[in-house]
């Protein structure tokens, strides 16, 4: 057992040493009885070996849950190449096909099975997984289950009860980015005592790294930075906007100055996301213009730049975005340009994700009084029943995904077959709740302003952020 970890190592993921705490993590899931563990490693750090290589270790299969379906296609695709067996269920997945992958996790074929909180759902699934040998639950993006965390999901609140419907296996939760305070709540909805879960943060040192924020007056401002930036870079490079609307105006421009590029955002048809991702992956354009929507899974390791058009919501989220450049260890630029009118675009995407507990109240209200109603006239019937036709209002959006997510509703109402199937949860018409969630976004919005102000060490701003205190100055950032 010793050897095996770097034989495995050696042998499949063709790497000669383990990085940073790999050796330790995977030793102390392999080797200890209770060998429960909670990950921190910067983006690009190599976390999913810390569960990979102990899966191909144990009899048992190793189940991972990860909130993102092309992520997980993406792990999935470069395992089997490395001939690991290895699969995904999701919703992309046709229905055959999923009873056959689970029956060959099951019947212990398939070492690695990928899938989404939300496959919890299905009793069918549940009641199959029970007859699997489960020796590892790995838990991807593990900030997803911490309400405090910078992209809470629901139904990653509730993996306290999927790990006892799978009887309490051994965990492992990994993240590139967790606060104190989302380190314990991470633990504690998973049902585990601080004791039993040990905590390895390998820091979020990446020295490479150069990091510069801007203050720019407008969009010109904006423009002559970036293009400036790409003219000086040779190499790949993402830019981060936080609207579409934003995304596509500087587009036109870039392309009126004969710089070519990519576009990327939610609002694409898959298909055409993962056309472009592999695109960018594979050198053939170099330049991507991008909302958040692109990244996770994004490990492409010459990108020489990325530059934040419009400030992010909150640091973890930037430092995650950051995290995509330099991963070859080679020199290069995170640019942060700074507006204060960006301020406002987030305070409405905090608003817009925040429904009041009486917004809540009224949208269920309207539901069960006017059901047939909604799905005979679709969304605009309902727009207008909550939000009087305001379409820059997207709470109606949020919070019908939250009903969802919570078991309350399930169907569509663009496919007009909506129907409720529980009651509204206490935690959506919690006001205290409520509030408090409120104020923890808006002091996440503000510490990307006190980063940008600061004239320490934009490093040490980060560091200080993630609890990091008496580190020394990177000398290699604007400030410094």
């Amino acid at each position: 057992m010793k050897n095996k970890p770097l034989t495995i190592l050696n042998d499949y993921f063709k790497h000669k040493d383990f990085r940073g705490n790999q050796k330790e993590i995977i030793s102390r899931i392999l080797n200890t009885e209770s060998g429960h563990s909670l990950v921190i490693m910067p983006t690009g750090a190599g976390k999913s070996l810390c569960y990979q290589i102990p899966a191909l270790c144990f009899n048992g299969g190793t189940l991972v849950i990860s909130p993102l379906i092309a992520l997980m296609q993406d792990q999935v695709d470069s395992l089997k190449k490395l001939n690991i067996k290895a699969d995904f269920i999701n919703s992309t997945v046709p229905k055959e096909q999923k009873i056959r992958r689970l029956n060959s996790f099951v019947n212990g074929k398939t070492k690695l099975l990928y899938v989404t909180p939300e496959r919890f759902k299905k009793h069918d699934f549940c009641a199959e997984i029970l007859k699997a040998d489960i020796s590892l639950l790995a838990i991807d993006e593990a900030h997803c289950i911490s309400s405090w965390g910078h992209d809470f999901r629901p139904d990653y609140s509730r993996i306290f009860e999927f790990r006892q419907l799978l009887g309490n296996p051994l965990t492992i939760a990994l993240t590139a980015t967790a606060t104190k305070v989302v380190q314990n709540d991470i633990i504690e909805r998973l049902g585990l005592k601080h004791e039993e879960m040990k905590i390895f943060h390998q820091g979020i040192k990446r020295p490479n790294l150069r990091l510069e924020a801007k203050d720019v007056l407008d969009d010109d401002e904006k423009i002559n930075e970036i293009i400036s930036l790409i003219n000086k870079i040779d190499g790949s490079g993402i830019i981060y906007f936080a609207l579409i609307k934003t995304l596509e105006q500087f587009s036109d421009i870039l392309y009126n100055e004969k710089i070519p590029h990519l576009i990327y955002h939610g609002r694409l048809p898959a298909k055409d996301r993962k056309a472009i991702q592999n695109s960018f992956m594979n050198g053939k354009n170099k330049l991507v213009l991008a909302t958040n929507a692109f990244g996770m899974g994004i490990d492409k390791s010459d990108i020489r730049f990325v530059i934040h058009a419009e400030i992010p919501g909150c640091i973890e989220s930037y430092y995650q975005e950051i995290g995509r450049a330099g991963r070859d260890g080679k020199s290069s630029t995170c640019l942060l340009l700074y507006n204060q009118d960006d301020i406002m675009i987030h305070m409405d995407f905090i608003r817009w994700s925040n429904p009041e507990p009486n917004f809540y109240i009224q949208l269920f209200d309207v539901l069960e009084n006017d059901i047939e109603a909604i799905n005979t006239f679709g969304i605009d019937y309902l727009r207008e029943k909550i939000v009087h036709k305001n379409r820059k209002d997207f709470r109606l959006e949020t919070a019908l995904g939250m009903l969802e997510r919570y078991g309350v509703i399930e169907g569509s109402v663009h496919y007009k077959d909506l129907r409720i199937i529980g009651d509204l949860p206490a935690q959506l018409i919690d006001k205290d709740r409520f509030e408090e969630k409120l104020l923890n976004d808006r002091k996440k919005l503000l510490s990307i302003v006190e980063y940008f102000r600061k004239a320490q060490c934009r490093r040490i701003s980060i560091e200080e952020y993630f609890g990091f205190i008496n580190e020394q100055p990177c000398g290699n950032c604007d400030n410094c």
